[in-house]
């Protein structure tokens, strides 16, 4: 329950700032799938390893969504504990569904990201869960 009320408080911000930044899409038809959608990831770090999660999305993972057509909206850390030991919270966003798949296919096949990852993770895997929320635009939300 705390996790997914915070996954909808951290969604209402994030469509906030879409707004702000102009990255809306009026192309949307909201509610029936088609068009622009985002993807609320949550992942949960393994002991003593948010530092080193931090990293390679900072040095690597960020660029390589980039390079397979993700557009990486906001990247966050909770501020209060225990969340703010051990969780990175991020939005993505796809022109649609079917374009996140396709995405999401490239970036794992990447040979780029599979020696990150491996590399990333010569002391054990970083990310002990990792949650995926799709979300698509009300039809009352700005983003639409």
């Amino acid at each position: 329950m705390k996790g997914t009320l915070l996954q909808l408080v951290f969604a209402t911000a994030i469509f906030a700032l879409g707004v702000w930044s102009g990255k809306s899409s009026n192309t949307q038809a909201a509610g029936k799938g088609e068009g622009r959608v985002f993807e609320l990831r949550t992942y949960t770090a393994g002991d003593g390893k948010l530092e080193s999660l931090h990293s390679r999305f900072r040095q690597h993972t960020t660029k390589l969504f980039e390079k397979h057509g993700m557009t990486n909206i906001g990247y966050w850390q909770p501020t209060d504990a225990p969340l703010a030991q051990n969780t990175l919270i991020y939005l993505l966003a796809y022109p649609n569904r079917d374009a996140a798949k396709n995405a999401w296919d490239a970036f794992r096949n990447d040979p780029d990201w599979k020696k990150v990852l491996q590399e990333s993770e010569t002391n054990g895997k970083l990310a002990a869960k990792v949650e995926s929320v799709f979300l698509e635009p009300t039809d009352y939300s700005p983003l639409k």
